[in-house]
């Protein structure tokens, strides 16, 4: 057999052999897909909803190529703090809260979070509201739940959004997110929205894509529930003493500032630490020469919102920004 005709069968068994792969994958997500939806259905999400959600549904390949990509990633903290934490959302989020007062002091004085803190964190998650994502969460949840990495858990998550959709809070077309599922101006996963989202405008439907007041209502409602203190912030910028012990540092350790002032620890500026006795623990996210911080139990409520420091970090001294004069 000659060079190019044994060319030409490879590529045509390569050819023959990318369409049966390619058959079969449709195969096993028609059978992944109607498994869920019998599930869907005993767990009472109307046939009408299932037709609609799933006619058509394909597994979507920019989704798991995504997904696959986030753990080779890991941006140093002070390079994700100066991107996000910058002067122009600083300005932004002034104005928007001077915009909105009135619903930041209702949302404030109900659920007992400062407006400053509800606002850093629409800051952070959507720019104001701006970007919210434009995948499809149906089509991403399945995705995900169908690939198999965290089947499990985006499976539950498609379940709840699937209810969402149900009681009638966001129309199918409307709802739209990040890959990953995070839906709305709060980027709640579905499980969150149905947990910890709250109707703030009185309409009858909770909408965190376009109702700014249930985006304010159920960002403060879910650190209220997770046990957030309004007589206190969340943490402060520290300065340590030369030859300071990095073992002392770590959200598993907690002293009082007494204790931490007795240590050498000083505000950023030189000067003492408050003298209201606070449990704090010391984070020093790139070693005892980088920047250093005390931070108290609400740093721990903006770990449940996501479980980075330097998200938490990013969102105290966004808010810090938005009080100052």
């Amino acid at each position: 057999m000659s060079y190019g005709i044994k060319t030409m069968v490879v590529a045509f068994i390569c050819f023959m052999l990318l369409g049966f792969s390619q058959i079969a994958s449709a195969d096993e997500f028609s059978a992944w897909l109607q498994g869920f939806r019998d599930e869907a259905s005993a767990a009472g999400i109307s046939a009408d909803l299932l037709e609609e959600a799933f006619a058509d549904l394909e597994p979507l390949e920019r989704v798991i190529e995504l997904d696959r990509r986030q753990p080779e990633f890991v941006q140093p903290f002070h390079e994700y703090l100066e991107r996000r934490v910058t002067d122009a959302r600083v300005a932004e989020g002034r104005e928007m809260m001077a915009r909105h007062a009135a619903s930041l002091n209702r949302v404030a004085e109900q659920y007992g979070v400062q407006p400053r803190f509800i606002v850093a964190l629409w800051g952070l998650e959507s720019n104001y509201g701006r970007h919210t994502g434009s995948f499809s969460v149906i089509q991403s949840l399945a995705t995900l739940a169908y690939e198999g990495r965290r089947g499990a858990f985006f499976r539950n998550e498609l379940l709840h959004a699937l209810k969402i959709v149900d009681a009638g809070h966001i129309p199918l077309a409307r709802m739209t997110g990040s890959w990953a599922g995070a839906m709305g101006q709060a980027q709640f996963m579905p499980s969150t929205f149905s947990n910890f989202a709250v109707d703030g405008d009185g309409d009858g439907r909770i909408d965190i894509w376009h109702s700014i007041p249930d985006v304010f209502a159920s960002a403060a409602n879910y650190l209220s529930r997770h046990g957030w203190q309004d007589d206190q912030t969340w943490g402060r910028p520290v300065r340590l003493p030369r030859g300071f012990d990095a073992d002392l540092a770590g959200l598993d350790k907690r002293a009082r500032l007494s204790q931490w002032q007795q240590l050498g620890v000083r505000r950023l500026d030189g000067r003492a630490l408050p003298t209201r006795d606070l449990q704090a623990s010391l984070i020093i996210p790139e070693g005892v020469d980088g920047p250093a911080y005390l931070v108290y139990d609400n740093f721990r409520v903006l770990l449940r919102w996501n479980r980075s420091n330097v998200f938490a970090v990013s969102v105290g001294t966004l808010a810090d920004l938005l009080a100052a004069p």
